[in-house]
Formats: structure tokens, sequence, C-alpha cells
């Protein structure tokens, strides 16, 4: 197992906003020593009465499961904090420990200031009452005055996007209803520490990138958040930390690119646990940072959004974090449903004689113009950035480029407009 490192330095990590610095003065709100937890799991659970009296006797035997092991670290305040490991690996025992749902065999949790726990999105709504019974219901668990928690409801019901629903019953509300409320009575929450655990995959594409702005705003404002997640996009681009858990073990604890190739490695190593089996396969790494990407009008001007039928102006600058072999960018666009419209890939362009790599610290930039065949709506573009490590080896870094939306009318359907040089014409009789 590897020894667990950190770094302290006040560096802006890559994908994260310009200007936006770890807080490494600020004091320390969560501070985490030697915890374990084990579980007792039993063999053969006996449950029924009938079980029961035909064998009084009979000893129940239990396994041990150890989730965590020796877990130390800390947080300071305004921290924006990632937990990641694969499935199983500890990390949400460790979140219900800081949130007292668990305690912890040994060790000791100590925490300056009120965690509100959000383990499990709609936990405590109440089918059988409406929407805005709910809210109001939720804010006074949450620390609210009911007037307060009256006060918020047209708020949460807004970004919800359920204002026409709020009379109606939660047990008439479809899955997807039941998570953009419960996201949304989250953020009413005026805790100093939010403890989170897997929430930013709720809801549609469009409604995920107003959790993934609310989070940025959040980051900005200075909030202590703690968040357990799999999206190593959301911890590129939120965490100012992370911390890696491996079979209850804590792997890794620092800049998030380290840990998300530290996490990358372990979900992508051969079937025999070893990395560097035999075989080839195109394996996740972090190597390039995005350090700007825009879009542009006519006029070279930057802009945000773009008519329907206007060309797709964009640029976007990538710096190498090491040395790349023969790399390449590809480039996708997905519609708001996650539906890839388009794509296409372009390599360095190289003068005679120049090698085909880039060196650590090297910036490469791309831009141009792209035929725009798309109907309004809103469009993702993201970039894996391909370089070859070892002969036969192909390591990818997948990064959020441009979210964008197409504006205007047109009376046609589906994704992309096309040219259709198509007849209707009668039979001759």
């Amino acid at each position: 197992m590897a020894t667990p490192s950190s770094t302290d330095t006040a560096t802006e990590a890559p994908g994260q906003q310009a200007g936006v610095l770890r807080p490494v003065d600020a004091p320390v709100v969560i501070e985490a020593r030697g915890i374990d937890k084990t579980f007792r799991i039993p063999s053969h659970r006996i449950d029924s009465f009938k079980e029961r009296m035909v064998h009084p006797f009979a000893r129940v035997e239990y396994r041990e499961l150890r989730a965590l092991r020796d877990v130390s670290f800390e947080i300071r305040q305004g921290e924006f904090f990632g937990i990641v490991g694969r499935n199983g690996s500890g990390k949400s025992t460790l979140l219900k420990i800081l949130a007292s749902i668990y305690r912890a065999d040994a060790g000791t949790i100590r925490m300056a200031g009120q965690p509100a726990p959000f383990i499990e999105l709609g936990v405590g709504f109440n089918p059988d009452v409406s929407a805005r019974e709910n809210i109001v219901l939720n804010g006074v668990m949450m620390g609210l005055s009911q007037r307060e928690a009256r006060r918020r409801v047209d708020a949460v019901l807004d970004f919800a996007e359920l204002e026409e629903f709020a009379d109606l019953k939660l047990k008439n509300y479809s899955s997807g209803m039941m998570v953009r409320l419960a996201f949304s009575v989250m953020l009413q929450s005026d805790a100093e520490i939010l403890l989170i655990d897997e929430v930013l995959a709720v809801g549609d594409a469009a409604f995920q990138q107003k959790c993934r702005d609310v989070f940025h705003e959040m980051r900005n404002a200075g909030r202590t958040i703690v968040l357990v997640t799999h999206d190593m996009t959301a911890v590129e681009n939120f965490c100012h930390r992370a911390l890696l858990l491996h079979d209850g073990e804590l792997v890794h604890i620092g800049e998030p690119e380290h840990v998300q190739r530290q996490y990358l490695r372990l979900n992508f190593a051969g079937a025999d646990g070893d990395s560097g089996a035999a075989k080839r396969v195109a394996v996740p790494d972090i190597h390039v940072r995005l350090v700007d990407s825009w879009l542009e009008n006519g006029a070279g001007e930057r802009v945000t959004n773009i008519e329907i039928g206007e060309p797709i102006r964009f640029g976007a600058a990538f710096e190498a974090l090491r040395d790349l072999e023969q790399p390449s960018f590809g480039f996708h666009c997905y519609s708001a449903d996650g539906l890839e419209v388009f794509a296409f890939n372009r390599r360095l362009r190289l003068e005679e004689g120049q090698p085909d790599r880039l060196v650590e610290g090297q910036r490469v930039r791309i831009g141009g113009t792209i035929q725009n065949p798309l109907m309004p709506g809103r469009y993702f573009l993201k970039s894996w950035v391909a370089r070859l490590r070892n002969p036969g080896d192909l390591a990818l870094h997948g990064i959020d480029v441009l979210d964008f939306v197409v504006f205007g009318t047109d009376p046609r359907r589906g994704l992309v407009s096309v040219d259709a040089d198509v007849d209707v014409a009668p039979d001759a009789t």
C-alpha cells in the first residue's frame, strides 16, 4: 500500500478557476486521527421464529469487515474536500462517522462548527404530503425557523423547476422530480460544514449543469464542503484537495490531479492487480491542464452562446504537465441528454524535422471554425487528450472544455439540421 502523502502549497489545481486558491492558512475545522471501523456480518442469519425454534441453540457465526483502518486527515475552513475510492473502499462509512451516524471503533474526530449531513437525497421526505410541506419540514429539520423555511419555499421550487407541482404529493413525483427537489432543499442549509455523498449525478444534463454552477458559487464563497463522489471531473473542477481510500486505507491525500491519477490507476489496473500487465490497454491518466477556452463571434469577440446557423468559432489552450509523446486531441460534442452529436481529432502541426511531442510546461493552442448544424439547445464540448505512454500503451485524459447554448428558432426537429436535395413528385399517369 502506498504511503499517504499530502501537500500544503497554495497552488491552483488544474481545472479550477483562476484566482481561487486553497485556504492553507485558515483554521482546521475537521480533524480525524486514527479512525478505525469494523462491521460484524453474520454468515447465516436466523430471521424467522420457526428457524429459532428448530435450531434453539444454534450459534450465529460472524465474519469481520474492516471498513476503515487508521485513517487520519484534517480539513481547513473554506476548503472543498473530496473523498474518492472504488466501491467498498470505505468512503461512505467515513462520511457517516463524520456525521455522527456511525461511531468509530477507534480514533478521534474533532469538528469546529455545525455539520449538515446529506448522505442520501430525499431522506426525511414524507411521500403522503405535498412538495411545499416537505420543503418546510426539511427546512425545520436543517435548523431553520418555520417562518424562514416557508420563506424559502419559492426559491427551492424555482431552482428545482417544480413550481407547477408544488401542491402535488410526493408519492406522485417521478424519480427525476424527487432528486431535483431533494438537491434544491439541500442548498438551503445554513450549516458551516456540508457533508455530501454522491449528489452530482441528479436530473438531466441541463439540471446537472445548474448543480455544478451552484457548487462553484459555494466553493468561491468559502463554504466548507466534504464531498464523496466517483466523478473525477467534479473532483478536478471543485476540490482544493482530495483523499483516496482503498480497502479502508488512506492511499493518498493531496492535490486533485494527483489523487485522480491514483484513483484511475486503481480502477484500470490489470485483472491480476498488476497495472504493468503484459496486455496493452488505453489507461486514463492526468497529463495536461486546460488553461483557457472560449467561443468567438465573427468580430473576434468572446461570447458564451451561438445563434443558430452561425459557425462555431472556438479556441482552447492546454499546458503539458509532463512530456507527451505523440499527443492527439479529440473533440466530442454532446447534447444536453448526453448524446454524441459529432466528433473530430487533431494532431500537432509539425514543421519538417520537429519531434512529435510536447515537453513539460509547454502550451499548445487549438482553435478554428466548425460548421454549425446544431438545432437550438444546450451542448457540451469535451476533449480527450491522448499520449503514447509506452509502446502499445495509450493514456487518455478527458477534459470538459465548453458548454454553450445554440439559440434561435427553427421549425425543424432533431439535434442537427441537414441540407436535403429531395423531391416529391407524383407518378406520371
